[in-house]
């Protein structure tokens, strides 16, 4: 039996510069998991990315890039070298008091939807190993994703497992 997630279901909207700042406060009381954003830092961001999306006034977001992305991150760029088709996603967050709404999954549903329609054939994310995260790993398994590699970055601060879902047309 499904769910009740709420009375209506909020919609999912594009992320317009006027989300920017409520955007950089949920992103960065979530630090530790992404990683700290500037605001001339997340306004580069939503320029260079494939598909950002929220719930609500800012009860979830995403935000993820294709290989065209002008990004630096040692993550995306993992998956940069290793596919030359991807559509990588940075960040999803949900915020404490909207958790088990079934926000993240709506989200992923919706992007994996979008890169069908952009011709993209895989999905690709990164999941911290140290500090652990199995909430995530295990959500992303959920979804269908595979480990496909594995990285220690931030000159040994951070291990992270690199994950992949393969989406059809």
């Amino acid at each position: 039996m499904a769910k009740t997630m709420t009375k209506e279901t909020l919609p999912i909207e594009r992320i317009s510069p006027a989300d920017e700042a409520a955007i950089l406060a949920l992103n960065n009381e979530h630090a530790a998991e992404l990683s700290w954003l500037e605001p001339d830092r997340l306004s580069y961001l939503l320029g260079q990315a494939f598909y950002t999306r929220r719930i609500g006034a800012l009860e979830a977001f995403i935000m993820t890039f294709d290989q065209d992305a002008r990004y630096d991150s040692p993550n995306f760029l993992w998956f940069r070298q290793r596919y030359p088709r991807f559509v990588y996603v940075d960040r999803v967050v949900v915020a404490a008091e909207a958790r088990g709404r079934g926000h993240a999954r709506r989200l992923y549903e919706d992007l994996f939807e979008q890169a069908r329609r952009a011709g993209h054939t895989i999905v690709t994310c990164e999941v911290n190993a140290d500090p652990p995260n199995p909430a995530s790993d295990a959500f992303h398994a959920a979804l269908g994703f595979t480990e496909v590699g594995d990285a220690v970055i931030h000159g040994g601060k951070k291990s992270v497992r690199y994950w992949a879902k393969p989406i059809t047309a």
